[in-house]
């Protein structure tokens, strides 16, 4: 099979297409032959050489979304057939032709949603929910602040959060992404570069603050983050961008009884990731067969041109997912 492999840590260009041993199913696995495989940060962390994959997972094959059509069954596997549409969280190995799932990570593609958006929605699907509404629980009539409206996680916490009752505010780092966030459905967007986002928040809630904060900014955002939450408010980290270590005031976390939590996703084990899977087919898939959730493709490449795709990433200039189409 061909794949894209890290030749050797680096810049976009290290990215090689390469021959590599087709895999074979193991019990608890099924075999996807790759449609299209999603682009995200942890990609490029792993292109970079700082974020290396879990044990088990292909240390030169990034990606961790992928859909297509299963050709193979493991021998426990009984939920799943050859030549059924799915789209799967892996822990690696998703830029590839083919690709080794768990079944229980694997979830149907519903017939109004092609495979190359299909391939947009896993990481950040499973990353949402089991952060927002598994972990900070965030629940209908609640607010949600999301950093990054227009990145991928930003555009499915959006959706989800809206589709089931809760108001939504972001921030983007200019007016056209402010613009795409509110037209996706966000009550408001903040342009961080222009103004105060804890001086918005606090506006905007006539001083109460929002109930949940979904952060990958990390850094300096951590105190701005306290002063925007309501009592009994929670925040969750997925990402620390602008640094690990910050001094923060812990009395108003105290004074507000605030929960500041964090989570990473790919090391945790399938079971985990498979009960996730359970709850968004349960509460999610039925929003996305009803186009009341959609998946939002910013620009789709050629598998071979990866290096491209990974250079728009680093960019930031895009609004949705990044994906790789297999021919």
């Amino acid at each position: 099979m061909n794949a894209v492999v890290i030749s050797t840590s680096g810049a976009p260009d290290v990215l090689k297409l390469s021959e590599r041993a087709k895999p074979a199913a193991g019990a608890d696995e099924v075999l996807i032959r790759v449609w299209a495989s999603g682009v995200n940060r942890p990609d490029v962390a792993q292109r970079q050489g700082v974020y290396p994959p879990p044990a088990g997972a292909p240390e030169d094959i990034p990606g961790l979304e992928i859909a297509g059509i299963i050709e193979e069954c493991g021998s426990n596997v009984t939920a799943w057939k050859k030549g059924d549409r799915v789209c799967a969280l892996v822990a690696g190995g998703g830029y590839a032709e083919y690709c080794l799932a768990n079944s229980g990570n694997c979830l149907p593609v519903p017939q109004t949603i092609t495979l190359t958006e299909a391939a947009s929605m896993p990481e950040t699907f499973f990353t949402v929910w089991s952060n927002v509404f598994d972990r900070c629980k965030l629940k209908q009539g609640e607010s949600l602040l999301v950093h990054g409206g227009s990145s991928g996680i930003g555009v499915t916490a959006i959706q989800m959060a809206k589709a089931l009752g809760c108001t939504v505010y972001v921030t983007a780092g200019n007016d056209e992404k402010c613009t795409f966030c509110e037209l996706l459905g966000a009550d408001k967007a903040i342009n961080y570069r222009t103004q105060s986002f804890p001086e918005s928040i606090n506006m905007l809630t006539s001083g109460r603050g929002v109930d949940v904060i979904l952060d990958m900014v990390g850094g300096d955002y951590l105190p701005l983050n306290i002063d925007c939450l309501a009592e009994e408010g929670r925040l969750v980290m997925i990402n620390s961008m602008k640094g690990m270590n910050v001094n923060i005031d812990i009395a108003k976390v105290m004074r507000k009884r605030l929960w500041i939590t964090g989570s990473f996703l790919r090391s945790r084990d399938n079971t985990f990731k498979s009960s996730v899977a359970s709850e968004l087919k349960k509460h999610i898939w039925p929003l996305l067969e009803q186009g009341t959730i959609k998946p939002v493709i910013y620009k789709a490449f050629p598998a071979r041109q990866a290096a491209a795709a990974h250079e728009l990433m680093e960019s930031s200039r895009h609004m949705g997912k990044i994906v790789l189409i297999w021919d």
